[in-house]
């Protein structure tokens, strides 16, 4: 029997991002530096010893959770450790399967974080353990269900979750072409559309963002990971936990002005626990 680590390659590295570790460094200190932050100077803080990365599934029909089968997630800044007894806790729950090394290295959503994680935690690098958990297409039901499960490691202050989305994917390549011309240009309307959708979001009513995705179909690519996310927190708030969660930031990849456009949205925001 090998004891040797199993580890998830950062697969995506060299292609969706570059794959050296000093030119990705120099990348990330330079975003990261341009962000703005939200509140003031810090007199205390408090950093997360595990974080949870929910992405959701772009490959394989999945229509639970699904956990890895890695101990080790490789980044070209350094190696990130699942936490095996967070892991153990939901594998014990019966709620998830094991992807494929294969799987998890095909997928993006879950990756394209780790660096950002890695930059943020690197002075805390020993101290910190991720965990990733890929999301299928789930019913409300199982929104509701995952939502309840991660709703009391969302209360914990030591950990900190990540929800990998995207927002709308639009043009004829996505298959998706819903335009308001009330709202002038198409990409007006799209983001007019997108930022509905994350004022729904802000209001934290999973029900709410459930009647909108019925309703526009807005092709975003998180919706079950954020799903998750909005049941665990009307489950904290049924126990009295006040959270507000606000968006920081939106763009577009391109401003889609004709039908043979098309483009992508991206969106940030922050959940705050009081």
């Amino acid at each position: 029997m090998s004891n040797r680590m199993v580890c998830r390659e950062a697969s995506h590295a060299g292609s969706w991002y570059t794959a050296s570790g000093s030119q990705l460094n120099a990348q990330l200190e330079g975003w990261l530096s341009q962000a703005q932050s939200s509140i003031g100077p810090a007199r205390a803080i408090i950093a997360p010893r595990r974080v949870f990365i929910l992405g959701p599934s772009h490959h394989v029909p999945l229509s639970r959770c699904a956990l890895s089968p890695a101990e080790i997630y490789r980044t070209p800044l350094y190696d990130l450790r699942i936490d095996q007894k967070i892991y153990a806790e939901l594998w014990k729950t019966g709620m998830f399967e094991r992807m494929s090394l294969q799987t998890d290295e095909d997928e993006h959503s879950i990756e394209m974080h780790l660096p950002y994680t890695a930059k943020a935690m690197e002075s805390h690098k020993d101290e910190f353990s991720i965990v990733p958990v890929l999301v299928g297409a789930l019913s409300e039901s199982k929104e509701q269900e995952y939502g309840k499960l991660l709703s009391k490691y969302l209360a914990d202050p030591a950990n900190l979750f990540v929800i990998s989305s995207d927002f709308c994917h639009w043009g004829q390549r996505f298959r998706y072409t819903y335009y308001d011309e009330s709202q002038g240009e198409i990409y007006r309307s799209i983001e007019h559309l997108d930022k509905m959708g994350m004022g729904i979001i802000e209001q934290l009513d999973p029900m709410s963002f459930s009647n909108y995705l019925k309703k526009y179909h807005n092709t975003i690519c998180g919706r079950h990971p954020i799903g998750v996310l909005l049941n665990a927190v009307a489950e904290l708030k049924k126990s009295g936990v006040e959270m507000n969660f606000s968006f920081l930031n939106y763009a577009q990849s391109s401003q889609c002005r004709n039908w043979q456009d098309s483009s992508v949205s991206y969106a940030a925001g922050a959940l705050v626990v009081h």
